[in-house]
This record gives C-alpha cells, sequence and structure tokens, in this order.
C-alpha cells in the first residue's frame, strides 16, 4: 500500500466546483471528484490549525481539554504506529510554519523525515535589521502593515520582499518537493506521503497571473490580509480580499493538479490512495465576520471537503457519501489502509467502515477550546456557550505548557495542579492549568477573542446559511442530549459541563 494525503489550510468547501461552487473555476478538484468519493457530510473537530492536526495525527478530539499546543507524550500518532507496527516510510513536505513554533514543535518529528519550505506568513524566515519601513508603510494597506518586531505582519513584509516570481512561492515549492518524492519513491511500497501547503490561508499572495482572473475595482496599496472580527471595510475593500483569496485557491487547484499529472504518469491510481481535504474554512464576510476564531463556528467554516481516492474500492464516476465524518477519522484511516487496527484511544472511525455502513455515528461535535460546545447531526446544528466567557471556570490539561508561539507564563503556571491520570492519558498526571483573563493567550486565541457568545439551534435544511436562529425547545433538548453523550465519550473534565450548565451522563 502507497499513500499520498494531501492538507490545504482554510479550504473553503463552497468554493470548488465539485461541491457547486461557480465564483472560482477549479477543473482540478473537479477531475479527482470524477474518479474519488466525495464526502459530504465531513466537518472539522478541534480547531484552529494545530488543534485540527491534533485531532488527524491522534484520532481523538482535544479542544474540551486543550487549546492550541503540541503533541502529549501519551497521544498516539499515526505516522508512529505505521513505521512501528507496519514499517511504513511516512514523509512530510510543509511550509506550513506553526509546525515549527512552541505551540506545534512536536508534530513533524513523529513522521521518519520532514521537508520544511520557509516564507509563508509570519514564518521568522528572512533578517533584515533596518527594513526600509516608511517604503514599505506605503506599499501595504493601514490594516495590514505593521514595523513592530515579533509580529506575523511584520516577518511577513519581510518575508515577501524574497518572493517575487512565482517559482519562489512556497506552496509551489512545497508541491514541488512532493512530487520529488514521487519521482525518487513512487515505484518503492509501503510508503505514506503528506504534502501540506499553508494556502489559501491569510495572507491571501498569489502569483500574478492567478490575481489577474478576478479584477476588482480597488486601486489601494497591497490588501490581502483580513483582520479577524467584523466587517467594516469599503466594499472595494471586501472585494479586493476576495479577489485575493480566489487567486490563492486558483493557485490550488493547479498545484492539486500537478499532483494528478504525476499520478497519470506513473499510473499510482491503481496502487495509492489519495486524500485531499482540509483542516477548516475560512469566512469571506458571509454573517458580516472575516476569518475565525471570533465568531460562532458557522457551516461555512465547519463544513469541510474531503476527496478520497482508494484503488482497493475505485469510486463509481461522482461517487459520494452522505455520512458524518470529521477529521479525527483521517488517523485510523490512514491505519485501516495499512492494515493495523485504530488504538483504544481513536474515537475516529475509519472512513472506509464509514462508507461501507459498518460503523456511522449519529452526530459530532466541534468546537474551539474555551468557546461554545457544537453539534450537529446533519441536519441542526446546536452551538452552547456559557452564560460568561470571561468568568468561566476552565483549566487546560497539558504535560506540554505552551501556547502557539510561547511557553505558558510564570503567572499561569502558579496555581497550576497535578491531575489525573486522566482516561486517555495512559496512567500519565497532568497538569490542570487554570485559563487567566490576564493570559496571553486569553484574548487572541481564546474566549476571550470571541465575540459572539449567543447559544443558537440553526435548522439547515431550512435555513443552510444559518442566517435566522430556530426556537424548537423539543429539537434543542435531543441536540443537548447529543452533546453530552459525545462529550461524555470525549472524557471532557467536569468543569466542561457545568461551565455550559450541562448534567454530566
Amino acid at each position: 500500500m502507497k499513500a499520498v494525503f494531501l492538507l490545504f489550510d482554510s479550504l473553503n468547501r463552497h468554493m470548488l466546483g465539485c461541491y457547486g461552487g461557480t465564483r472560482v473555476p477549479t477543473p482540478n478538484f473537479d477531475r479527482l471528484a470524477a474518479r474519488a468519493v466525495r464526502y459530504d457530510n465531513h466537518h472539522v473537530g478541534s480547531l484552529p490549525c494545530m488543534p485540527a492536526r491534533r485531532d488527524m495525527l491522534t484520532g481523538r478530539m482535544s479542544f474540551l481539554h486543550r487549546s492550541w499546543g503540541p503533541l502529549e507524550p501519551f497521544d498516539d500518532a499515526f505516522p508512529e504506529i505505521l513505521a512501528k507496527q507496519a514499517g511504513t516510510y511516512s514523509h512530510l513536505v510543509t511550509d506550513h510554519f506553526h509546525y515549527w513554533e512552541d505551540g506545534g514543535a512536536t508534530y513533524h518529528t513523529r513522521y521518519d523525515s520532514h521537508e520544511f519550505i520557509r516564507g509563508q506568513e509570519g514564518d521568522a524566515w528572512k533578517a533584515m535589521v533596518q527594513p526600509h519601513w516608511e517604503r514599505l508603510r506605503e506599499k501595504y494597506h493601514p490594516s495590514q502593515f505593521s514595523d513592530k518586531r515579533r509580529t506575523y505582519k511584520a516577518q511577513n513584509i519581510i518575508n515577501r520582499e524574497f518572493i517575487k516570481e512565482e517559482k519562489e512561492f512556497p506552496s509551489v515549492l512545497c508541491m514541488e518537493a512532493g512530487l520529488d518524492f514521487l519521482r525518487r519513491n513512487g515505484g518503492a511500497d509501503n510508503w505514506l506521503l503528506q504534502i501540506e501547503t499553508f494556502d489559501p490561508h491569510e495572507p491571501f499572495h498569489a502569483p500574478a497571473r492567478f490575481r489577474e482572473r478576478f479584477p476588482t475595482d480597488y486601486r489601494g496599496p497591497v490588501l490581502d490580509w483580513p483582520r479577524y472580527g467584523r466587517v467594516d471595510e469599503l466594499p472595494e475593500e471586501c472585494e479586493e480580499l476576495r479577489a485575493n483569496y480566489y487567486a490563492v485557491v486558483a493557485m490550488c487547484d493547479e498545484l492539486l493538479g500537478r499532483l494528478l499529472d504525476e499520478f497519470d504518469a506513473q499510473g499510482l491510481w491503481k496502487d495509492t490512495v489519495l486524500i485531499v481535504t482540509t483542516d477548516h474554512g475560512f469566512l469571506l464576510g458571509e454573517h458580516d465576520f472575516w476569518a475565525k476564531n471570533r465568531m460562532n463556528v458557522y457551516q461555512e467554516v465547519a463544513h469541510i471537503p474531503l476527496l478520497v481516492h482508494d484503488p482497493r474500492d475505485p469510486a463509481k464516476p461522482g461517487e459520494s457519501c452522505a455520512v458524518l465524518t470529521q477529521t479525527m477519522d483521517l488517523a485510523p484511516t490512514f491505519l485501516e489502509m495499512f492494515g493495523i487496527a485504530p488504538t483504544p484511544l481513536m474515537e475516529g472511525i475509519p472512513l472506509r467502515a464509514a462508507r461501507e455502513g459498518a460503523q456511522r455515528r449519529d452526530a459530532i461535535i466541534y468546537g474551539y477550546f474555551g468557546g461554545a460546545v457544537n453539534v450537529t447531526d446533519g441536519r441542526y446544528t446546536y452551538h452552547r456557550y456559557p452564560p460568561d466567557l470571561r468568568k468561566q471556570e476552565i483549566y487546560q490539561y497539558t504535560v506540554m505548557p505552551t501556547h502557539i508561539f510561547m511557553p505558558f507564563t510564570p503567572e499561569e503556571l502558579a496555581d497550576a495542579r497535578l491531575a489525573g491520570p486522566l482516561p486517555f492519558t495512559k496512567g500519565a498526571k497532568v497538569m490542570q492549568v487554570p485559563v487567566l483573563e490576564r493570559s496571553p493567550f486569553h484574548d487572541k486565541y481564546g474566549p476571550g477573542g470571541l465575540l459572539e457568545d449567543e447559544t443558537r439551534l440553526y435548522d439547515l435544511a431550512a435555513d443552510p446559511g444559518q442566517a435566522t436562529p430556530l426556537h424548537d425547545p423539543a429539537a434543542e433538548a435531543r441536540m443537548v442530549g447529543l452533546m453530552a453523550r459525545l462529550m461524555a465519550a470525549n472524557h471532557a473534565p467536569p468543569e466542561a459541563f457545568a461551565r455550559l450548565g450541562l448534567a454530566q451522563p
């Protein structure tokens, strides 16, 4: 068995032609969908970037216990299991720089080898001690200009001084590195290649030939990085931001096409699995919001694409699968492909078992640590918030106390205590760290940054755009029951129920 896992970041399902999108031509996503199973009810789990990847690697959700952080010593990571139990070689090619920050530092080392392409967003890549800030200030829109060191926006401005030609774009280099692996190793057996590009994550920086396809009336400085929050830009600025996203999606489609060409050239379709998906979507003004992390987890963020080609059971032309699946199903799926059973700690279901009806679920939960817990059964979505996001009692459970790009502060750790063992920590006790409003994590990547906190129920059949919350006590009670059961199955701590006013099963 051989497998290629292509992972994009912030790829909107509804933009793809195979899912009904019309704004951006995506001939290569459509080309893959013609010979793959299109999963129509695939959803996120833990959010955003690295929490989603922890779900993918370990086959279980973490957002009820932990925010953004490294893999823990007790986590089961599928690349390591493949190596130990099947001798399967795994290789990661990525330009996703979060793997090299404090909060992602134990992920890439789970693979046998890894290759890092530099330069995306705030990657601490190129050094300019004295940038020409005044020239650069004129080049970029005020909303995305910064000259403050150790900020993503300032570093991105410097990085982009070294990315001029299309061949220098990180995602282009990332795909080329993945194709190089296939050219050298495609004839071998028993390997897994993960090609992971940060695009179309913001900033929406694409080569000119892609951007030219989406003209706007905007005539100002570079504007391709939306703020996380409410839409308050001028109409032409909104169109410019969207057009830049469309351009990056078009580039991602072409990169996928290069991979499909390599499958054609080597005849890999007959013996190599190909899975293409993303970690979450991205709001482009829907619900009057940009981005993610600040608002309710609307369908544009939660409902994501998944295309699977499995030569063991080839898809019928245009075949789709309507069963509920989510990101944590990827780990047991890769294990099953190589003849390995999921570990006892994995909550995910192998996609083949879900597709064939051997294992199905009636609902899923998803969310951000400290925010709402969200549940869907495919018909309804229910988003339940605590009464006060800033006063809730909530703890992080970890032995790897780091945030996205910094360790926990001494103040955060001052009141930490030893807890457990928890049911999923393999006998290890963990730190129980109270979430402080004063934490640097709280307002930017935690519950303090949320701008919506209203518990809501939506009927997706009658209201697919989630425009009008539904008042239906019977439906809400049923969704509450599903939520509580799934939280208990994930071994949610007692305060996770208390903060939401739920009885613990």
